[in-house]
């Protein structure tokens, strides 16, 4: 539904209906309206469109730029990789969410600064892992093997120590699409992401909070619907683990 249906349906978030304020679900609107008569369906698709467009850019960027600095801390090794990961302990730090509120402060609200705000603090979790896969494999045997018949810096790496980890990366990947989808609707709760009218799950929350009394169906649809996405992407991610991992019995 998140991928195919917010088009098909050809849904308009931002159609007010003034007579269906806060109204609960009907044939009419089949989760209900929110504060503006807006249906809450069509926001949903929508919203989870931008979102999972956010979490996707950002753990392609993230991991790009943690890997390479994992391989590169790993593969060298001594005062470089000291040096990189001083770096990256002075961003651990900081918790990630927070770094990204500030991040996201200072840049000012919108899809593009919140997607640089997320990006700067999510790629340190890609930077350690390689570099501990990188220390183990740069001492196996066909590494070595390979180095010692003349073979390029870059080929060891693309080809004799990247693809071993392939399998980690790509499972770490799924729970980083998860981590930045909730770090996106935390962000847009607090008006630091994307801005109205624009549909935003963590937006959508922000404005059930205050009816949730009088209307809790809104809070109810949008949390629930967070949980279940949230849920979903982390059992693919238990699955892949599984899959690829060749210690496990088929």
């Amino acid at each position: 539904m998140a991928v195919l249906a917010g088009r098909l349906l050809q849904l308009n978030p931002n159609l007010i209906d003034l007579n269906a304020i806060l109204s609960t679900p009907s044939s009419t609107h089949l989760l209900g309206a929110d504060d503006l008569g807006r249906s809450i369906l069509a926001r949903l698709l929508h919203g989870v469109e931008v979102s999972l467009l956010v979490a996707c850019v950002v753990t392609i960027l993230t991991m790009l730029l943690g890997v390479f600095i994992g391989l590169v801390a790993g593969f060298y090794g001594g005062r470089v990789d000291r040096l990189l990961m001083q770096i990256t302990d002075i961003f651990l730090a900081f918790p990630g969410i927070l770094l990204a509120i500030a991040f996201a402060a200072v840049l000012g609200p919108g899809l593009t600064n919140l997607t640089i705000a997320l990006c700067m603090s999510g790629w340190v979790s890609y930077a350690r892992l390689t570099r501990g896969q990188t220390l183990s494999l740069r001492n196996r045997q066909h590494v070595q093997a390979a180095e010692s018949l003349g073979a390029s810096v870059p080929r060891l790496i693309m080809v004799h120590i990247l693809p071993l980890l392939s399998s980690i990366l790509v499972v770490e990947a799924t729970y980083s699409i998860a981590s930045v989808m909730i770090a996106e609707a935390s962000l847009s709760f607090l008006g630091l992401g994307i801005q109205a009218p624009d549909a935003s799950w963590g937006g959508m929350l922000r404005d059930g909070v205050r009816y949730m009394l009088v209307a809790p169906h809104y809070v109810l649809v949008v949390g629930l619907s967070l949980m279940s996405l949230i849920l979903a992407i982390n059992l693919a991610g238990d699955y892949l683990r599984d899959q690829l991992d060749v210690r496990t019995e088929k």
